[in-house]
């Protein structure tokens, strides 16, 4: 038998680490929202951490454009700006209408996964639980790509996640409508891919990247 002591532990992450995670999420759940100024002390009080890792995490997400840091005065976190949005939405469009297109042939395996993230969605949107609601949305989205089969995109698509969700946070959280819109047009999506015609399907997934656009810039 193996005792419990020689089994491997999960790694805890460092100091740095956990204040970089809390100020992240923060950030990105609004909580700090763009235009805001933190301190180190502040951020090092909330995440129960001292200055020298939050100096660490500030750097990472300066590297990231989430933050600018300014000497002896804290941080600034980054208003999403118009250009921001233009580029996230275009990149979304390229990637998820291409990636669309390549999984019609396999639509009937995808759907169940779909349905079963647009369940999720809506749980969570009864429940109020905006985080759930967030990371079911974004999973829905996500398996379209991957389901397309190629890493690259996927990878590509991973990495908008963070801007992605900033902005889809401050939709959902500031537009109490936009998350009855996003259901709707899901729905329409699972719809599309019950059909026999492939331009419904792309033209369902290409109304909802308008759509979400659309609410992005009506919060700037």
């Amino acid at each position: 038998m193996t005792h419990p002591s020689s089994l491997p532990r999960a790694a805890v992450p460092s100091a740095a680490e956990r204040a970089y995670r809390h100020l992240k999420r923060a950030i990105l759940e609004q909580v700090h929202p763009g235009g805001s100024l933190i301190s180190e002390g502040e951020i090092a009080e909330a995440a129960g951490v001292s200055r020298t890792p939050v100096r660490e995490a500030l750097l990472r997400l300066e590297a990231e454009g989430l933050v600018a840091l300014y000497p002896k005065r804290g941080a600034l976190v980054r208003p999403v700006s118009a250009r921001e949005i233009t580029d996230v939405v275009e990149a979304r469009r390229l990637v998820e209408l291409h990636a669309a297109e390549r999984v019609w042939p396999q639509r009937h395996a995808l759907r169940p996964v779909l349905a079963d993230w647009l369940d999720r969605m809506r749980a969570a949107h009864a429940a109020g639980d905006l985080r759930a609601l967030m990371e079911a949305d974004r999973a829905f989205h996500a398996s379209v790509v991957e389901a397309a089969g190629n890493e690259i995109l996927a990878e590509l698509y991973h990495r908008l996640r963070d801007r992605q969700l900033r902005m889809g946070e401050a939709s959902f959280r500031l537009s109490p409508g936009w998350a009855r819109v996003a259901l709707t047009e899901h729905a329409s999506q699972l719809a599309a891919l019950d059909g026999d015609d492939p331009h419904a399907w792309l033209d369902a997934v290409g109304a909802h990247i308008d759509s979400a656009a659309s609410a992005f810039r009506s919060l700037r």
